[in-house]
């Protein structure tokens, strides 16, 4: 059993890794224009979405009726979450009180929504190798994104961009710490398997509705954002059947 848990530890710790890759830009300019960032949630949206389309399908071959059960938790665990952190109040240091919201809710946000990034990759690997490693790229491509976000409302607040990259893989950190137990729960109760992998699917496509997208609608026209999703939506599918 150590080594499938370290594969799938690795490969967590690898998307959480590429969260860092969204500071670079910021090693060339201080701010990038929100229309770039909007276009990489639109893309991360499409990928995000191909992934879940891969999970329920996967899930429904272990039960429908359980999958879908799992999906409705996923969704309500996220918008709990949100709606506690809507009604806190923050301060960071000398950082504008508005500022230092949208930093923290940024951070913790991001932080939440990993562990059940986490959970889908470790369920994904009952499905197989291939299974899993499509939605570790998945994950992994969408997180940059995450973490030119983070690094947005970090940098222009005087941090470094050895700092923004490092927070940026912190909010990330529980990928790889809920993928093992996530694993090994799956592996060792197998009549839970479609309830975590509706559990981790229900999440991550309401991350992309009430996250992504409206962020991306925000700073973009409907258009290309709309574009970019159904290219990067189709072109996951696509990878997923030649798999």
């Amino acid at each position: 059993m150590t080594g499938p848990v370290l594969v799938v530890f690795v490969y967590g710790l690898i998307t959480a890794v590429a969260t860092g890759f969204g500071a670079i830009p910021f090693a060339f300019v201080r701010r990038v224009s929100p229309r770039i960032v909007a276009y990489s949630n639109a893309i991360a949206a499409g990928l995000m979405l191909g992934a879940s389309f891969g999970l329920v399908a996967e899930g429904a071959d272990h039960g429908s009726a359980e999958t879908f059960g799992g999906t409705v938790l996923g969704v309500a665990f996220i918008l709990a979450t949100q709606r506690w952190l809507a009604r806190r109040e923050v301060r960071l240091g000398e950082i504008p009180k508005a500022g230092a919201r949208r930093m923290l809710l940024m951070m913790v946000v991001m932080t939440v929504h990993s562990f059940t990034e986490g959970v889908a990759i470790g369920a994904s690997f009952a499905g197989g190798l291939t299974l899993a490693a499509v939605i570790t790229a998945a994950i992994a491509v969408h997180n940059v994104p995450e973490g030119l976000a983070i690094s947005a409302v970090l940098r222009p607040q005087g941090h470094s961009v050895a700092k923004c990259a490092a927070w940026s893989v912190f909010s990330s950190l529980p990928q790889p710490l809920m993928a093992v137990p996530a694993f090994l729960f799956v592996d060792a109760f197998r009549p839970v398997l479609p309830y975590g992998i509706g559990f981790a699917a229900g999440a991550m496509v309401f991350m992309v509705f009430v996250e992504l997208l409206p962020e991306a609608l925000q700073h973009a026209r409907r258009a290309p954002v709309g574009l970019l999703v159904s290219l990067s939506l189709i072109a996951m599918l696509l990878f997923q059947a030649l798999l």
